[in-house]
């Protein structure tokens, strides 16, 4: 490496990314998408010590190209920018807010609730859409503690599933 080229990376060293940007617009001719400062360096130097001492070989290149079209690219999305009313650019923000459609009580999708009742263990899966027990689903925890005990019977009460908590 000639000193000329040493000089030139080590002033890298010191540089800002936004100098980096700079320099690799400078040496490359072209933006990139890249804040990452070490990467920047890396690339610099190397562009740097190959317009200074000669870049690849022709065979090295041809066989970069194919390596390159068999691997896949991973490219960070840009961010779009939309004009505001007052004319300059600002970054598109989609928010969503969740509204469950169940009630908060209910335990997700594949929780077991279990209770002691009259000497027996009752274990009920939650579906998607209603309840599992004994191999039959029920709309309803109401309906699932009525096909137990024989009587109407609150859901939640029974198994304790009252404003959120579970009995403890």
């Amino acid at each position: 490496m000639t000193l000329k080229v040493l000089r030139e990376v080590n002033i890298l060293r010191s540089m800002t990314v936004k100098g980096l940007r700079g320099k690799y617009i400078e040496v490359f001719g072209e933006e990139t998408r890249s804040c990452n400062k070490d990467f920047l360096r890396k690339r610099i130097a190397w562009r740097v010590q190959a317009l200074a001492e000669g870049d690849l070989s022709e065979r090295a290149c041809q066989r970069a190209k194919e390596l390159g079209n068999d691997a896949d690219i991973r490219i960070r999305p840009q961010i779009c920018t939309l004009i505001s009313d007052a004319g300059s650019p600002s970054l598109r923000t989609t928010s969503y807010t969740f509204n469950p459609t169940c009630d908060q009580r209910i335990p997700m999708p594949g929780a077991i609730l279990s209770r002691q009742y009259k000497g027996t263990t009752i274990r009920v899966m939650v579906l998607e859409k209603g309840f599992e027990y004994n191999g039959e689903v029920y709309r309803s925890l109401t309906a699932v503690t009525r096909a137990v005990t024989g009587s109407r019977w609150n859901g939640f009460h029974f198994f304790g599933l009252r404003n959120g908590k579970t009995k403890s």
